[in-house]
């Protein structure tokens, strides 16, 4: 089985953040998003994953550099997902391919979608699922998705999963700028039909600090499900990278996730997420923060 992963947008939420990594190398309890979601492809069965990178694409290129059955595409110009999907075209069999946006944790069945996708025979299925927020497909019993873009009854959210058969890509220009919903929205207009498949679960797309921290506190405190490829359970909310260093033992509060960092006295933390090489200075009072530099 295939799958590809998109990694290539900017992150423009997550800034400063993301002038330092591009967000699908954030890490999730001291492990890059990316890895972790190649492994649990591959766990699932999909043996051919393709990853597109631009903003800060070099440090996805080092990352996966060698990686058995991965291939990576550096765009030098960001295509969006559209034309990301379509420059890797040549890299694909001729069988469905499952895409997923590089960004996105969640609970849902890689291998269920995909199988079930070939069961029911569309060219395209959407996996959807009921988050106000973004619920912007309208969907109808026996019909599947009817628009793309749109509000109000029956609307679902798009979640970043679909299973495509490559072939629907052979319309879009090659090594131009699209996105991949306007190519739906005219396989829509010729009466194509798209499956909308409806899933249930946990899902967040960590489009700002706060998601991003909010996944942090539900996978420490067990309020949200963790995958397999992150170890199994966490003895304490509280976590810390081996090559951390203190000087003291800080002060803890409800949970904090730190990789390898430098902590000095009189330190009190409640729900930070600090990443490798942050320095915290003796006598900081830190809350609902994420430390990147």
């Amino acid at each position: 089985m295939q799958a590809m992963i998109l990694a290539a947008g900017f992150g423009t939420r997550l800034l400063p953040h993301t002038l330092l990594r591009p967000k699908p190398l954030f890490p999730i309890l001291n492990r890059p998003l990316l890895l972790l979601t190649i492994s649990r492809l591959r766990n699932s069965g999909f043996d051919r994953i393709v990853v597109n990178c631009h903003h800060l694409g070099e440090q996805i290129v080092d990352l996966l550099h060698g990686m058995a059955g991965v291939t990576v595409l550096l765009e030098e110009t960001i295509l969006g997902t559209g034309g990301g999907l379509r420059g890797a075209l040549p890299h694909l069999h001729d069988a469905p391919l499952l895409v997923t946006n590089g960004d996105i944790y969640h609970d849902f069945d890689f291998r269920r979608l995909y199988a079930g996708h070939r069961e029911r025979g569309n060219r395209v299925s959407l996996a959807v699922h009921d988050y106000p927020r973004f619920n912007t497909v309208r969907v109808e019993a026996g019909r599947g998705v009817t628009d793309i873009g749109t509000s109000g009854e029956n609307c679902l959210a798009f979640t970043g999963l679909h299973v495509i058969d490559p072939e629907v890509l052979e319309d879009i220009a090659p090594g131009r700028y699209s996105c991949i919903l306007d190519r739906y929205r005219r396989m829509l207009a010729l009466g194509e039909e798209i499956a909308a498949v409806r899933v249930e679960g946990y899902w967040t797309d960590m489009g700002t600090a706060e998601d991003y921290l909010a996944l942090h506190g539900g996978l420490l405190t067990g309020a949200i499900p963790r995958w397999p490829e992150l170890g199994g359970n966490v003895a304490t909310p509280f976590l810390s990278g081996a090559g951390t260093r203190m000087e003291a033992e800080p002060e803890w509060e409800d949970w904090c996730c730190l990789g390898d960092v430098e902590i000095g006295t009189d330190v009190h933390l409640a729900r930070v997420v600090a990443w490798d090489g942050v320095r915290i200075a003796s006598g900081r009072r830190m809350a609902d923060v994420l430390l990147s530099a």
